[in-house]
Parts: C-alpha cells; structure tokens; sequence
C-alpha cells in the first residue's frame, strides 16, 4: 500500500503531465500553465520534503530489513518488486532512492515539462520586442494599383526612395519618397502604386534593401478576367504544436501553406485571412497595453516562415476577429481593451486592405473596416463581425432551434416591427451588405463572396452565441437577401468564414415559395404571385418547404486554423433543415481552402462558371467540391426566374457536368485519403 506522501506524489505527477501534454500539443489554453506550474510545486515539496531519504531513516530501514524474519514464497508475483517499482517511478514520477538515477530521472522529466510550458509562455514576448523590425507585404492589388506596407524605425534609413519597374523589363522609376515614419503608426506606412497595367508583374524595390514583387488584377471582361485562384483560412499561433527546437516565432502552418501555393496549378491572386491574426490573450494575456498590441503584430511579422518559398509575393487581405481584441469579443468599440487592440489593426491590415463599400464612411478618422471589391468573376464584401457587435441574443432564443426567428418580408410591416437590438453588424454595415446583395453585378461576375470571420452557420453547438447562431434574427434578414439575390439576380452567393478551428461546409437551401427581393425597385410580374403566397405563409405560420436539389441556395465553407490546435471533440451537428452540412472535418492543426473559379465559354447562350474548393489538411489535398453558377435568360427582368425549359437546361448541365466527372449535377463532392503521396494530392485544374 503506498504511503499518503506517495499518492501525493504520484497525483501531482500525473496532474503535472497530462496538463502539460495538453498544452503544448492539444490546446494552449490559459488554464494549463497555473496548473502545470502548482503542481510541479507539490510534486517537489512532496518528493525532497517527505520522500527524499535522510541518513537516520535509512540506518534505521537497514536494522529493520536485516531483523526481519525472511518468508519463502514459492509463488512468483505477476510484477516483481522491481519492475513495479521502476512502472511507479517512471510513469507517475514517484522516486525510488534505491535507484536514484532513475528517480532523478523522472524528475528531471517534470520540470523539463514545466520549463518547455513557461518557455511557450514566455520566450518570445521576452525575446523578441522586435521593436527594430523591418519589413515590407503586398496588401490589396487591383487592376490598375496596388498597396504595399512597410515599416522602417531606424532613422538613418530615411529619406526611404520608392522604385517601381515591370518585371518582364527593367523601366525603373521613382514613385515616391519617404521622409519619416513615426510612432504614431508604429513605424508604418501604406504605399499605393497607381496607374498600372492590368495583368502584369511588377517589382518594387525601397532604398532601405526591401524590395518585392506583386502581379495587378486582369481588366474587366478580358480573357484573363474569367478565372481567379484564391486562398482562405484564419487562425495562426507561433509555435504550435510546441516545439522545442523551433524558432519561438516560426509558423508551422507556413510550411503547409507553401507547399500548397507552390503545387497550385494557378498562381494565387491573394490570402483571404478571417481573423485571429494574433492571439493576444493566449496561452496567457501579458498585457492590456497599446504596446504590447503593437508588439504582438511585430511579432508575427518577424517570423521566419514568411520567407519560406512562395510566401514572399502573396498578397494578404485581412478581416478582425476575437483574439486580435479578446476572447468572444462583443463589448464594442470604445471598451477597453478595443481602442488599444485596433490601433494596429488599423495600422497594420486596414492601411493596404481593399476599399470600403460604397456610401460608407470615409476619411482618416471613420476608420470603416469593412470592404468591398471585385477581382475577375467574383465580387467579395469582408464583414467586421466585432467592431460594431452587440451582446448576442438571449440563450433561450439563439440555443433553441424551434426559437429561430420567422423571416419577415423585406419592406413589410412584419419587418419593421421584428427590430432587433442584438446586432451583430451595426446598422450602416448590415445596410451596406444588403446593398451589396441587391446590386447586380457586371455580365462576366458570376460570383458574390461574403467574408465573415465568424461561422454563418448554427450548427456548432459550442460557443454558439459567438458565431451568427447568436443573432438570428438578424442572421434570417441576410440570408433571406441572399437567396433573393440568387434568385433574381441568377447569381452564386458563398461565405467564406473561420474562427472554429475545423473545417465544415453548410449548404442553405431556399424556400420552395420565394420570398419578395430585397432590390430596390418594382418587383417583376413573374414574382408577384410567389410574394403573395410567401406573405401568406408567414402569416398563417406555414411551414417553410425547402428546395432539395443538391447543391440548391448559398453555401459556406468554414475553413481554420491555418497554425493552431483543433478540437479534439466533436462540436458541430445539424439541428434543422436550414442548415444542410455537406461535409465536416474537425482533424489537423493547419488547414487552407483553395477556391478557384473559372467561366466557361459559350458561342450562344448565357455564360456559366465553375467554383471549386479543394481543402488541404496539414499540406494535402483532403476534400474538394465544385459549384456551377445558376442558369441566366437572355433577359435581364428575368434573370434568375425559372423559364418553360427548366428541364431541358437541367438535363444539360447534368450531362456537362458527368461530362467533367461531376455525377450530381450543379454541386458534387470529392474526398481523398490525406495517407496518399505528395505527387497525387497536388492540385489539378478541375478544367484539366
């Protein structure tokens, strides 16, 4: 029977090593250090205070044992008394002085595991300020500018001349001149290039040796304009999963993203990243202070994995989420610690990020951080889903599935007496994105992609309130428009979100009866009976038929982290039928979507276009699935109403699609083993 000091021992043993496995391979929360750390403080009170050996004891034990009678046992244990001895001391940290190197042994093990958890803590905010870092990143490129920020605080590097060239031709040209950069932007400064050439590779290069490349957009309705590459995800962490001989800046999650850039068969135009930059608050928070906001930016900035290859000409749109602030971050603007947190934000990410919509605040002052812009066929608006939100709705309505609020007809009386406190956009955002979704786009977009950084969907069942879950109402008022904007507009809508840390693709399917547009303007006569009957049905609370067509309404794919931890259970399962799951992948510590899109060509006809997403899981191809466009008529008051020939159009584009293996129509899916080699899960063109 072990003695009290013993059991002590061993528990705190047990305690001390499961809470550090934990935490520096599953999750890097901030309950794991306080306890990694009191429980090495037992273990070694307990060991050297009670259970490390003293001369008089031991003379003592030696008498006894010689005194004591000897019993003959003719039975062997199952265990000899050594081999139990040396499971106990090695497994649950309890000593044997009899073997005092394995006890020291097994000590030595604790405390290296309380040194590698204050390590992950503690070295790179101690090591690394950073308050000299240098850089340059390509930001937002259009057709005919593009945006690069730098950062430069030494002083004898200025005045910073700007060089601009072609890269197929050496045309060097100054574009600027830098006379200083201060502390009030942390060093920083957003350049803009303008008056390019559309679909060219330019390089730019700065008096202090920092020198780049980045490639502008095609011109609208050009050849190159009907195809676009992309990359998504959210999430990064240095030095997760803990490594002990990493740099405490490296990125693992790069290595993966490089490699799937370099196996791309289309260069990428950018990263769409959703959110969470930066962790501020994890493991542990440091510090409320502007500084160390400035710091933690500089921090992953410094790492050594944006130099891996590919990486360096890859430009970055960012969005802002919780742990750029603060864990489920929903207090506003002006609370603490919100002005420090988006000050470099604003500094960093807004300065090179794409425009603000139209008709929303502008100026130095406004600093509206949410954007809009158009990139080949596709158009694409970011949500800020933290600045302007409230505290989310009550448990009781956004937990409950049967407390989903009714959807009210845009412009109805129905509308405007459901107004809703609990926002999660504000109010000139939310009528923002209803513009964007009403207004149609040019011919050769096919595509409007919504960037959130928190899910869209309902579906994860834990920290639901976090995500749109927590705001359904206003979450059923956009997503009413966006089957409008399909519908009427013959359009794709896809949100593209991060945050959980696992990978889902959700599928909306609309209602049979159709809903009344939220375009301004006469509704079409073709429509006017299906808004009678929707008035109706919500009137006599009918049940909402939805439509079952495969790959029928808007979709999501809710894609991270890109270098963090992934859950180890599960938290994500359907609760209705208006959140339809394609498909889950909870596993892998680096995940990055890659969507491509492609618009075919057509002699005669309205054209169509092709959307694929691959998903890659810690750099290989894991799961992939491909959306065509709705259907067009040659007259726009009708674009996106179903004609006599709905069959017909059926029947072909299910022929189309088996004809590019696509068996099920406008949307199917593929999944591919990640144990298959690095040659067969590069990417290939679907078009191929």
């Amino acid at each position: 029977m072990p003695s009290t000091p013993e059991i002590v021992a061993g528990t705190s043993s047990s305690i001390l090593r499961l809470a550090a496995f934990v935490f520096l391979r599953w999750i890097p929360g901030w309950p794991w250090p306080p306890t990694v750390l009191t429980a090495l403080a037992i273990y070694l009170t307990t060991v050297f205070g009670w259970l490390f050996p003293h001369p008089d004891e031991d003379e003592n034990k030696q008498r006894d044992e010689k005194e004591a009678p000897t019993i003959h046992d003719h039975d062997e244990p199952v265990l000899y008394e050594d081999e139990k001895a040396l499971f106990k001391t090695l497994v649950f940290g309890i000593p044997d002085w009899r073997h005092p190197a394995k006890s020291y042994l097994t000590i030595a093990a604790n405390v290296l595991l309380a040194l590698f958890t204050l390590d992950l803590v503690f070295r790179g905010p101690l090591l690394h300020a950073e308050k000299d870092l240098s850089f340059a990143r390509v930001g937002y490129v259009d057709t005919t500018s593009a945006k690069v920020l730098i950062r430069e605080p030494d002083p004898a590097q200025f005045p910073i001349y700007v060089y601009l060239s072609p890269a197929d031709k050496t045309q060097w040209k100054t574009t600027d001149t830098i006379y200083w950069m201060g502390s009030d932007t942390d060093y920083t400064h957003a350049l803009t290039f303008d008056g390019l050439q559309p679909a060219r590779k330019y390089i730019y290069s700065l008096s202090n040796d920092k020198s780049g490349t980045f490639t502008t957009a095609p011109a609208p309705y050009s050849d190159a304009a009907n195809s676009l590459t992309f990359l998504t995800s959210s999430c990064i962490k240095a030095n997760f999963p803990y490594r002990a001989n990493a740099h405490s800046l490296a990125i693992h999650g790069f290595g993966y993203l490089s490699r799937v850039v370099r196996s791309l068969p289309s260069p990428a135009s950018f990263m769409l990243f959703l959110g969470d930059f930066i962790y501020v608050d994890v493991p542990i928070r440091l510090s409320y202070s502007l500084a160390h906001y400035r710091a933690e930016y500089r921090r992953v900035y410094a790492s050594p994995s944006w130099s891996l290859p590919g990486l360096d000409a890859l430009p970055w749109i960012h969005t802002l989420d919780d742990h750029e602030i603060a864990n489920d971050w929903s207090a506003g603007n002006e609370t603490d610690p919100f002005p420090a947190a988006s000050d470099p934000f604003i500094h960093y990410h807004v300065s090179v990020n794409p425009p603000v919509p139209p008709g929303a605040p502008t100026g130095p002052e406004s600093n509206t951080t949410y954007f809009q812009f158009s990139h080949g066929p596709a158009s694409f608006f970011m949500l800020d889903t933290r600045r302007y939100r409230t505290d989310p709705e009550p448990e009781s309505t956004s937990f409950s599935p049967s407390a989903s609020p009714k959807t009210a007809i845009p412009g109805s009386s129905a509308e405007s007496s459901n107004s809703n406190p609990h926002s999660m956009l504000g109010a000139q955002q939310l009528s923002s994105l209803l513009s964007y979704l009403s207004t149609p786009e040019p011919p050769h977009i096919h595509w409007k992609i919504i960037a959130s950084s928190v899910p869209f969907t309902k579906n994860w069942r834990f920290g639901t309130s976090d995500t749109w879950g927590g705001f359904l109402g206003e979450r059923a008022r956009i997503l009413q428009a966006m089957h409008d904007a399909e519908r009427v507009l013959g359009i794709r809508v896809i949100i593209l979100s991060g945050d959980r840390h696992e990978f889902a693709a959700i599928r909306y399917p609309p209602p049979v009866i159709s809903l009344a547009p939220i375009a301004t303007g006469p509704v079409p006569a073709s429509l006017s009976s299906s808004l009678t009957s929707a008035t109706e049905a919500t009137d006599t609370d009918t049940p909402i038929q939805r439509d079952q067509t495969p790959a029928a309404g808007p979709h999501e794919f809710s894609c991270g982290p890109l270098s963090m931890f992934y859950l180890p259970f599960r938290t994500f399962r359907q609760i209705d039928d208006e959140d339809v799951p394609i498909t889950y992948i909870p596993d892998g510590n680096s995940k990055v979507g890659v969507v491509e899109i492609r618009n075919l060509r057509r002699d005669a006809g309205p054209q169509q276009s092709l959307l694929k997403y691959s998903l890659y899981v810690d750099g290989r191809l894991t799961w992939e699935y491909a959306l065509s466009s709705p259907g067009t008529t040659a007259s726009a008051s009708s674009r996106g109403v179903l004609g006599g020939d709905d069959n017909r159009r059926a029947q072909a584009w299910r022929g189309w699609f088996q004809g590019i293996g696509l068996p099920r129509g406008s949307g199917s899916s593929r999944s591919r083993s990640r144990s298959r080699s690095r040659s067969r899960s590069r990417s290939r063109s679907l078009w191929e």
